[in-house]
């Protein structure tokens, strides 16, 4: 079966209720160009309105892929579970639609969540970790109830890096004691980057229209970058962290994954809103969330940014790709700076810091919450079960992070304190805040980081540059945008600005994208080793 035929048969089956999984198998090499799997929400929509697609059929699809994509074929791993009811939601989507009632744009698409999400239903939530393995949450995170309530068909959840890489200080992203390793669609002896792994690899691989990450610090950004995705990581507060397993209250957050910037911005837009149970929300209240507003090809004309020029320089290969967007962007209209992001340095430790004391607090606070019947009640009943399982859970690396943390005190340690008051002077005030002002700039952008490394479980992770931690740190919004290829790997463009700047990063990403149109699908090569030689 070729593509064409492919495509065809799935818009045909617009009146069925399903597509068997047999007649899907078609090999990934003809599935690929193209076509239904990798069209975007707009077109899966159109599909849909012109009743030549349904959403049964396209999520029908979606799980024949991961079936022969993810669990055989190139075995990239990254669903780490299939949501049993996933058809009855479509097949439900289907008939709200016959009876005119489609709830907006995202009605009937085909969404993956990590694993650190909680659902409220026969899936489990357990950030990879077995001692989470088989309980199922309370309730869904407030996250997961917008998106059901914009019509999105929660059909699966993604592998991570074990407890979203907050448990060993030699850790190999993408692997989780219950998920296995996540491989790289564009490499597969390459890694995903960490910790929303399985989610960057899936969307890569056009396992489904969309994914959902989480971010501390680089956790959205880094494996969209290496995944040849867009990634936003939104300004703390914009979206909901009530119902997410923690790292850390003051940096967490749950975003978009995607492979245009239009889906990202649809999805943001059906993610966000106040939430009762995370008081932080309430400033989202007061901001325009209708991001479709903000796709501009134009939004670069007139802007003013300021390159980090103390984000370059970690690889030369990648700092050449970097240059060839920058051309773009002027060739857009935007007018460039060359600055330096004040006082990044002074952040590294206290960082750390923040996180430590935070997650021990925080991850009680979340099994109290949805997870009351679980096994592990605090930070110390974790380590134990990983000690009583070192053969599954430590087989690779250990838990110093999880050590740390139960060695901190509650949020009232001056530590703490003045290490999260430290945080925030240096990476908002004296730090991105600053030099917007100073030079008079509307954002950042940046190599979002190196290309993909090899998987090492001896010496684990070896990341190359990275431009995340400043909006990581402080709390502001980041979006990455496919920018290339080195040797075959991609690498991504950043967009960093000041809080609830979303709008206007999201329109000159938009217009960077619809320049470059860099996005190639992934072959599934076992090495590019090999080729660079």
């Amino acid at each position: 079966m070729d593509r064409r035929d492919f495509v065809r048969m799935g818009l045909a089956a617009g009146g069925a209720v399903s597509l068997a999984p047999a007649r899907a198998a078609a090999s990934p090499s003809k599935i690929w160009q193209g076509g239904i799997l990798d069209a975007g929400v707009a077109e899966q929509q159109q599909w849909m309105e012109a009743n030549k697609l349904t959403s049964h059929s396209l999520t029908s699809q979606y799980l024949a892929r991961i079936k022969s994509i993810d669990k055989s074929g190139p075995r990239i791993n990254s669903v780490i579970e299939i949501n049993p009811e996933a058809l009855k939601i479509a097949r439900e989507m289907d008939r709200e639609r016959m009876a005119r009632k489609v709830r907006g744009p995202l009605h009937g698409i085909p969404v993956l969540l990590k694993d650190n999400i909680a659902t409220g239903d026969r899936m489990s939530t357990t950030a990879g970790s077995l001692a989470l393995a088989g309980v199922r949450a309370e309730r869904d995170a407030h996250v997961v109830a917008q998106l059901r309530a914009a019509g999105a068909v929660i059909i699966g959840k993604t592998n991570l890096s074990e407890w979203a890489n907050m448990r060993s200080t030699h850790s190999v992203s993408g692997w989780s004691a219950r998920g296995g390793l996540t491989r790289n669609p564009y490499a597969l002896d390459r890694n995903c980057s960490g910790s929303s792994s399985g989610s960057g690899a899936a969307i890569a691989a056009s396992l489904a229209t969309l994914a959902v990450g989480t971010e501390t610090d680089g956790s959205i950004v880094s494996p969209a970058s290496v995944c040849g995705l867009v990634g936003i990581k939104p300004t703390i507060g914009l979206v909901s962290r009530s119902g997410i397993i923690p790292i850390a209250h003051s940096q967490d957050t749950a975003g978009p994954m995607a492979r245009s910037v239009s889906d990202a911005a649809l999805m943001l837009s059906a993610m966000v809103g106040v939430d009762e149970k995370d008081a932080v929300t309430r400033a989202a209240g007061t901001v325009d969330t209708n991001y479709a507003k903000a796709l501009d090809k134009g939004a670069l004309k007139g802007k003013r940014l300021g390159v980090a020029r103390n984000f370059f320089g970690s690889n030369d290969d990648l700092d050449e790709a970097i240059e060839k967007s920058l051309e773009v962007l002027k060739a857009q209209g935007a007018e460039l700076v060359d600055v330096k992001v004040p006082n990044t340095d002074k952040y590294n430790d206290s960082e750390l810091q923040v996180l430590l004391y935070e997650f021990k607090t925080d991850l009680e606070a979340y099994l109290k919450q949805y997870a009351p019947n679980a096994k592990i009640a605090n930070m110390a009943d974790l380590i134990a079960f990983n000690r009583q399982n070192a053969s599954t859970e430590l087989r690779y690396f250990g838990q110093e992070h999880l050590e740390s943390s139960e060695a901190k005190t509650g949020l009232d340690s001056r530590e703490y304190q003045e290490a999260l008051a430290n945080n925030q002077r240096y990476s908002r005030a004296e730090g991105i805040d600053q030099i917007l002002k100073e030079q008079r700039l509307d954002g950042l952008v940046a190599p979002t980081g190196g290309p993909a490394w090899l998987t090492d479980f001896i010496n684990g992770d070896h990341y190359g540059g990275s431009f995340s931690s400043p909006a990581a740190v402080a709390g502001y919004p980041h979006i990455t945008v496919p920018a290339g290829y080195v040797h075959g790997l991609p690498v991504g463009l950043s967009f960093v600005g000041t809080a609830f700047s979303e709008a206007a990063l999201i329109g000159m990403a938009y217009a960077y994208e619809q320049a470059t149109q860099h996005r190639r699908a992934p072959q599934f090569p076992a090495s590019v080793s090999l080729a660079v030689r």
